[in-house]
Formats: C-alpha cells, structure tokens, sequence
C-alpha cells in the first residue's frame, strides 16, 4: 500500500486506451469509443473479485458511502452508528444526506465494540457502520446479530481494506452494502475514485441512477433518459477507471508484497514481550495495508512513535494526536461548524461530543502505534527496518 509504487505499462496501456478514443465521460459517445467502456469494466472486475452481484464506481470512497446510504433509504433524522475512530469522510458522508452521526466506541480490533453500539441503539437508528480501519475489521458477526436483531442495515466502510476477508469472504461484501475508496493512496488507485457494492438489486439500482444526476440508463440517447428520482453528480472519469480497471488486477500481487512485508515487521515486534498486536476476529484475515501494534501505556506510545521518527522509521502513525482520524480532534464536527446551516433534525439529534466519556476508545487507541505497509521496500530494506523497530522500543521499555 499504496498502489501508485508499483504503476506500470498495464496502467499506462490502459490510460492511454481511453485517450485513444477521446472520450473521458463513463456515459455515452457510443460510437466514438471504439467499444471500450473502463468504468463498465470495472465493475464487473470489482463483481468477479468481492464476490458480489452488483458494483457501482463512483468519483470516491466518500461519494460511495453518501450513494450506498441514499440507496438504501437513509435520510435526514436517520441515525448511522459508526466508530470513534476512522476517517473524517465517515461522518461527511452521512451527514451530506441529512441523516446524523452517531460514535461510539472501539475495542481491541480498532474497530466498533459490539456492546457499544447495542448501547447507542435508539428509534432513530437506521444503519451500523462498521469501519475497517487500516486493513482489518470489526466483529462482523457480532454486528451482524445486532443488525438482524433491531431491523438495521449493516455497511461495511471497507475503504482502507480491501483484499481483507472474513470466513473467507472478502470484506465489503458482508453486509447488506459496502463501500472502497481507490484514492491516490489506497492499495489500488484510480488516483481519484471508489465503490458502492451490493447483493440487493433494488440499492444497486438506485445507486446506479442516483449517483449520475438520477438517469434511468435506459435507451441509446442520454438526453431522453427519464430520471425517477433526484440525484447528484457522483460519477468517476473513464481515465481513473482505467486506472483502477489495471490495478484491481494486480491485487493479489499487492496483498502478497504486503503481507510479506508486514510479517517481517511483526515477528521481529513479536520477540518483545510488552508489545501485544490488534486483535483480528477469529476467521478473519486483514489485507496487511498497516501493521497495529499496541504498548503498555499512553505515554510509552507517544515516546515511541517519536523515537522512531527521530529513528528514520517513516510511516509510523499515532492516530490518537491525529486531526483527521480521531474524535479527539473533530471540533468541526463536535461543534457542528458548517458554512450553511445544518437541517433541525441533525443539531436536535446529535449528541454532545465535547462532553461524551469515549475513555474506552482512548485505552485503546492511546495505546496504539500504526505502520503503513508499503510495496516499494526492498527485502534488505524491510529486514533493516525490522531490526530498527525492535531496537527503539526495547530501549524505550527498558529505560
């Protein structure tokens, strides 16, 4: 991770066949395309290897989310659960289509705690979204109980996880939606792009009309097309989806380059015996995207991931300081900041975040260190890095 160290011939042949052709729009200028349709490509890729029926690209992970959600119904009042810690986009995204945030804690996994989210369950809950963070991913079966259980909608945020699996099926296609991002820095890029997927044929088909302006696609002329509901403007240039259509191809070769690198980081954390690592629910497997590893304290983590910084160790990150990642430092959210004024169900219904006790996310993400697995490493260069690692943290534990 991320896929844009290892862009190659592949992806400039693919490019450069969109180019050929002039046409940089996934829809229409049939006859200008010379048959060639990247974003329809894919999807069908996309179908083939997350073993889904239905695959919708759009211009972002962000924009996939907002479209999985609006597909499936969700609207202003509607209450999403999601983690204390993940991406900015998360909460932007539901609170896009007037529907309201909901956090609540993490465990152990880095992920959503079961038990917090049956806590956070009201009249108003719609949808449980868990977010698989950095590779791997919450208790999905827990999850998906309490979903059965209340009536809920379970989407999996699997942006920074794609190529992860659970009881073997690839994460994402679990739940009733999930969404990817094929940012500039995700294991495989568009540059710019992400996916909404689905086994339901009715979101995906609102998804497909919704995220182009709500065309119905039906016919050869895009201007008689009717439109059965609003929609936006989500969709992705066939130039990005060329590039995502090279990459996704690749994955199983990323996932091997990751999974290898990552290995050799964590055994040689392993031989210390105040390290303990993210815990993966049993019949899962992470892609291998970041290693997780947690110290014994707050203040343990914090001189460790500035020794190793100071060490040259790039890529290191300690999320719990972190502007986008952690509630900590959401006060654009907390205070809901907005440049319009926000819709009277989202400021009656939204909690108060300045004041809320997620001291069970901060014991675990205070504690943690996260390393990006990258793909350009040379084997030497892991082995050194390894050792380096080791080095730091036992001095740090020993002093």
């Amino acid at each position: 991770m991320p896929g844009f160290e290892l862009f190659g011939e592949l992806e400039k042949t693919q490019v450069q066949e969109v180019l050929d052709t002039g046409v940089l729009m996934r829809y229409g200028f049939d006859g200008m395309r010379k048959g060639r349709w990247k974003a329809f490509e894919l999807e069908k890729a996309l179908e083939k290897r997350l073993q889904v029926e239905h695959a919708q690209v759009v211009s972002s992970g962000t924009a996939a989310l907002s479209v999985a959600l609006a597909s499936a119904g969700v609207g202003s009042g509607d209450e999403v659960i999601m983690p204390t810690f993940t991406f900015v986009a998360s909460f932007e995204a539901i609170l896009a289509i007037g529907a309201v945030p909901v956090l609540v804690d993490v465990d152990d996994t880095l992920t959503l705690d079961p038990q917090a989210v049956k806590n956070a369950i009201t009249e108003k809950t719609k949808v449980v979204m868990p977010v698989h963070m950095c590779g791997s991913m919450a208790d999905l079966d827990a999850l998906l109980a309490i979903c059965q259980e209340h009536g809920l909608l379970l989407l999996e945020d699997a942006c920074q996880a794609i190529g992860g699996t659970y009881h073997g099926k690839p994460l994402g296609s679990y739940g009733d939606l999930g969404c990817f991002s094929f940012d500039y820095v995700k294991t495989i890029t568009c540059g710019e792009g992400g996916a909404m997927v689905t086994n339901n044929p009715e979101f995906y088909k609102n998804s497909d009309h919704y995220s182009d302006h709500g065309h119905d696609h039906q016919g050869k002329d895009r201007g008689a097309e009717g439109h059965p509901f609003l929609g936006y403007n989500y969709r992705i240039s066939e130039l990005n989806a060329a590039v995502g259509l090279a990459q996704i191809s690749r994955l199983d070769e990323f996932l091997a380059i990751q999974k290898r690198n990552y290995t050799i980081l964590r055994e040689a954390l392993a031989s210390i015996p105040e390290v303990t690592f993210r815990r993966v629910p049993n019949g899962g497997e992470e892609s291998y995207a970041f290693l997780n590893f947690f110290l014994p304290n707050e203040l343990l983590a914090k001189k460790a991931h500035r020794a190793l910084n100071d060490a040259g160790i790039d890529g290191c990150f300690y999320w719990f300081d972190n502007n986008w990642h952690y509630y900590r430092k959401w006060d654009h959210l907390k205070n809901l900041t907005a440049l319009g004024n926000l819709s009277k169900e989202i400021q009656d219904q939204f909690r108060d975040y300045n004041s809320t006790d997620f001291s069970s996310s901060d014991h675990w993400v205070g504690r943690n260190i996260s390393c990006l697995i990258k793909l350009g490493w040379e084997t030497e260069s892991i082995y050194e890095r390894a050792e380096t690692m080791a080095t730091v943290i036992k001095g740090l534990i020993s002093n």
